[in-house]
């Protein structure tokens, strides 16, 4: 069974286009989102279009700041600042990579925690790790949305997360342990990857590397989710896991692209609205 990340995201975001109106009519405004992209990469102006536009199919405000390549840091910092203060941004994202000379672990400490729609910012990851209350990071977020929509229990499972990155790999690992699933975080110097791979009713794949996880580190039945969106030399994107052989195995599997991608940007649409949600004088609902 294919995991449709792109039908999931879409049926999310008609039930946010619902809610609208109703939150509109009871705080007097719709949520805000504004995107900060500095200098003209390709890719982050491909990723920021896509953003703009789920929050324009919502219907909630959104505000796009483009900055040129050369803005000094203490000028995007004091943008952020600026945003800071506005009682009507709920949501400031600061779109990376960001240039060489811009220090993004000061831009990310400079987002107002309330404000944090990527949940990056320190005091959201160690609220997470905590287990308090905390914007969850979208990607990870999107994830176990997409393994729940299977039907499968996660609870008593046996979960690898093969990637340890701070955006996907360690917070998708603390969030299937939460739901009582057993977790192995596996990397590119873990002993027999494909040992490990085939005890895993769960795999994820977040490494960046194509078509890594092949079909004999695929355990049958099992649940794969594959974050990589690689370009390879022909131009065509695949992901981390060799799609075609894995999903004969697998019980579901998402597909690159259609799977997690657009299952991130939903949930950037949805931590938006919970920031809005949280600061709003009448109180979280």
């Amino acid at each position: 069974m294919i995991i449709d990340g792109k039908a999931l995201s879409l049926s999310l975001k008609e039930d946010m286009k619902a809610r609208m109106a109703e939150l509109e009519n009871k705080y007097g405004r719709r949520p805000c989102l504004s995107v900060i992209i500095v200098g003209d990469n390709p890719a982050s102006r491909s990723y920021v279009r896509g953003k703009i536009k789920a929050a324009e199919f919502v219907g909630m405000e959104s505000r796009l700041i483009e900055l040129p390549q050369d803005v000094s840091e203490g000028a995007l910092l004091s943008k952020i600042s600026e945003l800071n203060a506005d009682e009507k941004v709920d949501g400031i994202l600061v779109q990376l990579p960001l240039p060489e000379h811009i220090d993004e672990d000061k831009v990310i400490d400079a987002i107002a925690v309330a404000k944090d729609v990527d949940g990056f910012h320190p005091s959201n990851v160690a609220a997470l790790w905590l287990g308090r209350k905390c914007t969850v990071p979208c990607t990870p977020k999107g994830i176990i949305k997409m393994i729940e929509s299977t039907g499968v229990e996660i609870a008593g499972k046996k979960a690898v997360v093969v990637g340890r990155s701070n955006i996907v790999g360690k917070p998708v690992a603390k969030l299937l342990l939460d739901r009582n699933a057993t977790v192995t975080i596996a990397h590119s110097r873990t002993k027999d990857l494909a040992a490990v791979c085939r005890e895993a009713d769960i795999l994820v794949a977040a490494v960046g590397r194509p078509k890594m996880i092949t079909a004999d580190m695929v355990k049958p039945g099992a649940v794969v989710i594959d974050v990589g969106i690689n370009r390879v030399a022909d131009g065509t994107l695949v992901g981390d896991v060799d799609f075609g052989p894995a999903s004969e195995l697998a019980g579901y599997i998402s597909p690159v692209p259609g799977g997690v991608g657009p299952m991130t940007i939903t949930m950037l649409m949805e931590n938006t609205i919970e920031c809005f949600l949280s600061k709003s004088p009448v109180g979280n609902v």
